[in-house]
């Protein structure tokens, strides 16, 4: 009996080369609307799916594949006489293979005109029925779902057929096309109905890359994007190697960081933390200053820019070694530069195309998932608690430190001074380690009285006076905090004391 090929698809690249070559393997083909159009303009005869049935599409065309003279040749086990009988007393024929993409149901609702009415006419129902069908009847039919398979599917059949394991595989890979699609619709009615945390959460999203290890060279690690892509994961490469795991992980903290200024601004980040960053009237400035923060760290560090990256930064830039560059565009005069360093990683990114997805952690047995830390601070609840309110100057330091911090491992302190970090405290047990540790580093860094007229930036509230205590001692003048201890009143008073100016922002930004 002559093979059959059913094929009906809405993505119809490499389509004609697809069926002319099942056609030249001796199958005759079945189709439907559009892509049987397609097939006949290309002159690759096929059957419509009404002749089949003999059943005319209905209710403007969702129904049409639905259909026991479809099913029933795709479902029937060829090794089960009792089946075969069957198709015989119906009179249908088998069904070899299933070519099947579905409606572009996530290209809708990608688009900002996208009514909801047109979401739900791109929900497809025929499609996934007949996909699931051959999956699993897949000993006895070839189940194709991915554009990229066609070639290598034509080749196989050339030379024989499609063996077990591989048959396996195109299956679980047509469960797993129909199972993201189908929670892609699941959170799209989560979404319309404001309902983010529903009581079963399916998560879906697609391989960008294998990598070649995870954090350390005996894990293996693959990069995996939303079916949106924002930001990192929609980045484009344009020079060195491939990325690694700590790559993505450090570019991503980095470029979390940079998006937070209007500014001119220049960020290093190693090993997740923050190591020097500034904003300046120029970006070459904010990069001078940004490495002056932190020479020693920032080598072999991540670097994120927001303004695309001219030669005379770059020029900056390339004196030291580092992993990734990440910035919104590179001049011709950065992409020379750089290209003299063939290991290095530049990666192009639409920085106004944040994440908006929630964010996941992942631990044994389980997820945690929140809304995103998206904000910095609410203004109408800052408020001034010390006697002596901020200059102006201290004021803009001050919500440049409260960004820093906000990207800084808790326990976390950010000290900052004319646009310029001057030192982080990182991941302390307790927030008096976390601010003797950063106001360590300035002064290894820039001499014993660097801090004085500094501002000190903390991600949680002072439990204790001795914080605000150890600043003033290092010469910094103004602090800002969320505030919110039983004991904020001796923070203020140690303020009060030293003439320090302290701002209450009511905004805890915890990172873990």
């Amino acid at each position: 009996m002559k093979k059959r090929a059913l094929i009906s698809v809405s993505d119809k690249n490499g389509l004609v080369e697809f069926a002319a070559g099942l056609a030249k393997l001796g199958f005759d083909i079945i189709s439907t609307g559009g892509t049987y159009q397609a097939l006949a303009d290309a002159g690759i005869a096929a059957a419509e799916v009404a002749e089949i049935t003999g059943f005319a599409e209905c209710l403007g065309g969702r129904v049409k594949t639905l259909h026991p003279a479809i099913h029933g040749g795709i479902l029937a086990r060829r090794e089960n006489p009792a089946d075969m009988r069957h198709l015989a007393d119906l009179a249908i024929a088998p069904i070899d293979l299933v070519c099947v993409n579905l409606y572009p149901f996530e290209a809708t609702i990608a688009r900002p005109d996208a009514a909801f009415a047109d979401a739900i006419e791109n929900i497809d129902i025929g499609g996934p029925a007949m996909i699931r069908s051959a999956a699993k009847n897949h000993d006895s039919v070839v189940v194709v779902v991915d554009v990229l398979d066609y070639g290598g599917i034509l080749a196989e059949l050339a030379a024989g057929d499609i063996g077990e394991n591989r048959r396996r595989a195109l299956a679980g890979k047509a469960f797993a096309h129909t199972a993201a699609y189908d929670a892609m619709i699941g959170w799209y009615f989560d979404t319309i109905a404001e309902n983010p945390y529903p009581e079963r959460l399916t998560l879906t999203f697609n391989k960008l890359a294998d990598l070649r290890y995870g954090e350390n060279p005996h894990q293996t690690a693959a990069f995996y994007a939303d079916p949106w892509p924002h930001s990192l994961s929609a980045a484009k490469q344009l020079g060195g190697r491939e990325l690694s795991y700590n790559n993505i992980n450090d570019a991503d903290g980095a470029l979390a960081l940079v998006r937070e200024f209007d500014e001119p601004a220049i960020v290093a980040v190693k090993h997740a933390t923050p190591c020097g960053a500034a904003i300046a009237k120029t970006l070459t400035e904010a990069y001078r200053l940004a490495h002056m923060a932190d020479p020693t760290s920032i080598f072999g560090g991540i670097i994120a820019a927001n303004r695309e990256i001219d030669g005379a930064t770059a020029a900056l830039i390339a004196e030291i070694f580092a992993e990734v560059i990440v910035a919104p565009g590179f001049s011709p005069e950065a992409l020379a530069i750089f290209g003299k360093k063939k290991n290095l990683r530049l990666l192009q990114v639409d920085l106004a195309a944040g994440c908006t997805g929630p964010d996941i952690k992942r631990f044994a047995g389980g997820i945690l998932i929140q809304s995103r830390d998206n904000i910095l601070a609410d203004a109408d609840k800052i408020v001034v608690a010390s006697d002596r309110a901020p200059s102006d100057a201290e004021m803009r330091d001050l919500h440049f430190a409260m960004a820093l911090v906000k990207h800084t491992k808790s326990n976390g302190i950010a000290l900052a001074k004319n646009g310029q970090s001057m030192g982080f405290g990182t991941g302390q047990v307790s927030r008096i380690k976390s601010t003797n540790q950063a106001i360590a580093h300035a002064c290894e860094i820039f001499g014993k009285d660097a801090l004085k007229g500094a501002v000190m930036a903390s991600d949680a509230f002072f439990p204790f006076d001795d914080c605000a205590t150890a600043a003033a001692a290092a010469g910094i003048t103004a602090i800002i905090h969320p505030g919110g201890s039983k004991n904020d009143q001796a923070t203020i008073t140690a303020c009060n004391n030293f003439n320090m100016a302290m701002l209450l922002t009511g905004t805890r930004h915890f990172r873990h």
